[in-house]
C-alpha cells in the first residue's frame, strides 16, 4: 500500500512510538500514556468528553485508555454535578510520574530531531497541524 497516506502515517506512528516508548520504559509508561497524562494535566478537572475532544479521540476510546492509568492510581475521576459526567484529574502519583517522564520524553524528542533534522521536524509538525485542522471540522 505504498500510495495509501493513512497506512504510511500509521506505520510511521508505530515506529516513532516504539522509539519514544523505549525512552519512557524506565518510568513504566508508554508514549500514549505520557500523552494522556500531559493532556489531563493541562485540562485538570475537565470532563472526559472535553479531554476526548482535546485529543481528537472518541469518548469510549479515551475511557478504555484511562483504565490502566486509574489502576496505577495516576488519575482519579469524580462525578459531575448531574452524575452523567465525570471529570478527570492527575493524582499526586500521576503528577510525579509525569514529572519524571518529561526529561525522558525530551531526550526522545531531541533524538528524533537529530535523526531527521530540526528543519524537517518543523515542516512535519506544520504539515501535521494543517492535517489536524482540516480533519477536525
Amino acid at each position: 500500500m505504498p500510495d495509501c497516506t493513512c497506512y504510511r502515517l500509521r506505520q510511521a506512528a508505530r515506529l516513532l512510538s516504539r522509539n519514544y516508548d523505549a525512552f519512557l520504559a524506565e518510568c513504566g509508561i508508554s508514549i500514549g500514556q505520557f500523552g494522556l497524562l500531559a493532556t489531563i494535566a493541562a485540562h485538570q478537572g475537565k470532563s472526559i468528553s472535553q479531554i476526548a475532544e482535546a485529543l481528537n479521540m472518541d469518548r469510549t476510546t479515551l475511557t478504555r485508555n484511562l483504565i490502566p492509568l486509574q489502576k496505577l492510581e495516576y488519575i482519579a475521576s469524580d462525578s459531575g454535578a448531574d452524575r452523567r459526567t465525570r471529570s478527570v484529574r492527575l493524582t499526586p502519583e500521576g503528577a510525579k510520574t509525569l514529572k519524571s517522564a518529561l526529561p525522558k520524553w525530551q531526550t526522545a524528542q531531541r533524538k528524533f530531531e537529530k535523526q531527521i533534522g530540526l528543519k524537517q521536524v518543523k515542516h512535519l509538525n506544520r504539515d501535521l497541524d494543517s492535517l489536524l485542522e482540516t480533519f477536525s471540522h
